[in-house]
């Protein structure tokens, strides 16, 4: 019993680090609170680039975001800006962090740091793609977006990256178009179901859903030649005859 009891000694010393720990949280806070209260300005842009080194990027915006109007049009706007559309970046607000990273490579056209933020953006977009089943706009404006980054950096380090991403990014959207052809086979929609799995076959020739898109597509034109009406099944049955051998023919 002894042996898994701490000691008195062992006690003081827990109590001491969770009193220091408490001791400089409150002199952090109490810190915070007078550069916010500041009329500094340097010292509110200084204490908001040590907050954003240290991660703090909830200070950091705080103070950042009044002094972008304060800052406008000096030597230090720049800064203010890159750090401001950073942070927003950093916490995970990626409406605010594509708008602000999109709106410094057009602020500060000829920045060093236009490449870093444009691509930023573009990522921003790409954290916002959702799900497959959902809608896919984001997907979209974030495959444009590393595409603009791509035309404007050419020889960027990003590049690869950059061209990653629009691959997951289309996967996506290859998924998203093959299911929605699926959808009609699986509603017994059987007409609509081959002509929206031919489009997909058009749009997607080398997809990894090429071999059952084809045999759904097989398959539509079976169930729906088998349940038309008598004149119809003749011509509806070739048809599907002519499916299967385009079917066979690629996947023997």
């Amino acid at each position: 019993h002894c042996v898994f009891s701490p000691s008195r000694m062992q006690i003081r010393i827990r109590y001491f680090l969770v009193f220091t720990s408490f001791l400089l949280a409150f002199a952090s806070c109490s810190e915070y609170n007078k550069v916010l209260k500041s009329t500094d300005m340097d010292l509110k842009y200084n204490k908001a680039i040590e907050y954003f080194g240290e991660e703090d990027y909830y200070k950091s915006l705080t103070l950042l975001e009044e002094l972008i109007s304060l800052t406008r049009g000096t030597q230090r706007a720049e800064d203010v800006y890159y750090y401001y559309a950073k942070s927003h970046y950093a916490v995970r607000d990626y409406y605010l962090g594509n708008y602000y990273l999109k709106n410094f490579t057009k602020t500060f056209a000829t920045s060093p740091r236009a490449e870093e933020c444009l691509f930023l953006a573009a990522e921003c977009s790409y954290q916002l793609s959702p799900n497959f089943t959902l809608d896919q706009t984001d997907t979209k404006l974030a495959i444009d977006q590393y595409q603009l980054f791509l035309d404007q950096y050419p020889g960027s380090n990003l590049k690869d990256s950059a061209n990653h991403r629009i691959e997951a990014l289309h996967a996506k959207l290859e998924r998203k178009d093959f299911e929605n052809a699926k959808q009609f086979y699986k509603t017994i929609k059987y007409k609509a179901a081959i002509s929206a799995l031919g489009e997909f076959l058009k749009a997607y020739p080398i997809s990894e859903y090429r071999e059952e898109a084809h045999f759904l597509q097989l398959k539509s034109h079976y169930e729906y030649a088998l349940g038309s009406v008598e004149e119809k099944k003749l011509e509806r049955f070739r048809a599907t005859c002519e499916t299967y051998r385009t079917f066979a023919a690629a996947f023997p």
